[in-house]
């Protein structure tokens, strides 16, 4: 937008520049384009209209002054200026009458020259004419451009080799929702969204604590896109902050449009199929790792948020394991273990005793497998690949369909395609068995990136155990007990605490397969610095 200003000086040219659908243009009309077109007329408003006292303005000369009564809105607190000039005013309470022109919080007093004068046009609109708290001055074209494509107005003054930043960023975002992946039957509902303020709200709504220090930083050469690492300043590592820096700072790309683009980047050992770094959805979450002295990375337009370090155990923690009893949680968390084995080594070891060992399988158990095998023609592997193919293929489908439909391909889906397979003699019933024991133990680990891990090395098995039997999946546990222990997580053994002795007492085993009752929990992990361990003690 474009428009002169009228002034004693003479006339001036403005310029507003704002992205619209980006910025609250109404905001930018009531804060800066009304009182800079209208506050200066000589006509002093009718108070009694709305049931204001507003300010009186005034043109005396270069500058602007403000008559020394007093202006107060309902509800609000009352405000004070000194009659002497535009350079005495001081605020003294919180509170705006409506149309009026007041300082605003947080800037410094208006610089003035004699008799309280204003030095420049400048300085009148920044200290006097606006309405807006959140002005800032800015004297890069860089800084501006940033801003505005951030949501921000600025604005620029015919003359001056400097702008002004107005805060009015308005995305269109989704509100607040259940979680999707992480559901559970305790605990809060909310869950992030892709704008970045409310995740961040979201989580210091629940850590209420100074402490708590956000940097923010900007990612894309392109896309702009603003992240921020969230940690609790006597808790986290400087170290682990430094090398999560220093790893956003080694790369340059185009743009991150999700935080998963961006763990990816981050990650050492890109080649793993194990996530090195922990995402979720759930703001209680992050907050608990948050308190754990980890730090929290909050990605703009992801609906998840990325945890570091991490280690393999954590991915089978669920917040449900907090807020039921201790022995319900460990049992569940023992449940997810031994599904996890399952999902990895079931269809592979059925392949192997099946093909090399059937005198280990009790005589009715190995006559029902030959009979029901009698008609397939295909070889024990290829039956056990085709069906865990075919059933992967029904879970992508049903993930891709919206709404309830997907799920219900899913069920129905899997149920009509293995009775037919059946039927027409392509695998046997316990194949089919099998591989729907494989899918129900890999919806039971809490992790959606860490069971598609899951899924994924349980072919490897299969192949394995067609080729060398227990050996080959004796060969493949061995391979893949290297591996884990190989990887680290910022720092941090990934296996830990299997690989490490025990370090304060054995704190770390506190929370691992057996989660402690809370009041046992008193130790922080091993994340946090060593003289804030203690979290818990009884005060009688």
């Amino acid at each position: 937008k474009e428009f002169v200003l009228e002034r004693a000086e003479g006339e001036t040219g403005m310029f507003i520049v704002y992205i619209d659908g980006l910025s609250d243009h109404e905001m930018v009309e009531r804060t800066i384009t009304r009182p800079l077109l209208y506050e200066w007329r000589s006509a002093v408003q009718d108070a009694a209209a709305g049931g204001y006292t507003v300010w009186k303005a005034k043109r005396d000369g270069k500058s602007a002054d403000l008559s020394g009564a007093e202006g107060k809105a309902p509800g609000c607190a009352l405000w004070k200026m000194d009659p002497g000039g535009c350079g005495s005013g001081t605020e003294k309470a919180g509170g705006q009458a409506a149309g009026s022109t007041v300082w605003k919080s947080g800037q410094a007093a208006e610089p003035s020259g004699k008799g309280g004068r204003a030095r420049s046009l400048w300085d009148s609109i920044f200290y006097l004419q606006t309405e807006a708290v959140d002005l800032t001055e800015k004297h890069t074209m860089m800084e501006v451009v940033d801003g505005v494509l951030a949501g921000d107005t600025a604005i620029f003054i015919d003359g001056e080799a400097r702008a002004l930043l107005l805060s009015t960023k308005s995305f269109p975002v989704r509100s607040v929702s259940t979680p999707q992946k992480e559901s559970g039957l305790k605990g809060p509902r909310d869950s992030f969204t892709e704008n970045f303020r409310t995740n961040t709200a979201l989580i210091r709504r629940r850590v209420r604590d100074p402490k708590l220090k956000e940097r923010q930083g900007m990612v894309g050469q392109r896309s702009r896109t603003t992240y921020g690492l969230m940690y609790m300043e006597d808790l986290a590592s400087p170290a682990l902050l430094r090398e999560i820096e220093r790893r956003l700072a080694d790369f340059e790309i185009d743009g991150i449009y999700d935080s998963g683009m961006l763990v990816h980047l981050l990650e050492e050992k890109w080649y793993s199929p194990f996530p090195q770094v922990q995402t979720t959805e759930r703001p209680d979450k992050a907050s608990s790792a948050l308190l754990e002295g980890r730090v929290v990375l909050v990605v703009d337009n992801s609906p998840e948020v990325v945890i570091l370090p991490t280690t393999f155990q954590t991915f089978f923690q669920a917040s449900d394991d907090y807020y039921n009893r201790f022995a319900v949680g460990t049992f569940a968390r023992l449940l997810r273990y031994l599904a996890a084995w399952l999902t990895i080594l079931l269809p592979g070891m059925y392949v192997a005793v099946t093909c090399y060992y059937p005198q280990v399988l009790p005589t009715e158990f190995l006559l029902a497998i030959v009979g029901e095998r009698s008609d397939v023609t295909f070889p024990i592997v290829v039956e056990v690949l085709l069906m865990e193919l075919l059933f992967e293929l029904l879970r992508e489908a049903g993930l891709r369909l919206p709404g309830q439909m997907g799920s219900t391909i899913g069920v129905v889906g899997g149920i009509i395609v293995g009775q037919a397979a059946v039927e027409a003699s392509l695998v046997s019933t316990i194949v089919v068995i099998v591989v729907a024991l494989t899918a129900i133990a890999s919806f039971a680990i809490p992790n959606e990136e860490f069971s598609s891990t899951f899924r994924l090395l349980k072919f490897g098995m299969i192949v394995l155990g067609a080729l060398w039997g227990l050996y080959g999946i004796m060969l493949g546990i061995l391979v893949l007990q290297i591996h884990l222990a190989s990887l680290e997580s910022f720092g941090i053994p990934y296996m830990l605490p299997v690989v490490s002795g025990s370090v304060d007492g054995g704190i770390e085993y506190q929370d691992f397969i057996w989660r402690s009752p809370v009041f046992a929990m008193r130790n922080r992990p091993l994340y946090a610095s060593r003289e804030h361990r203690l979290r818990f003690f009884k005060i009688h």
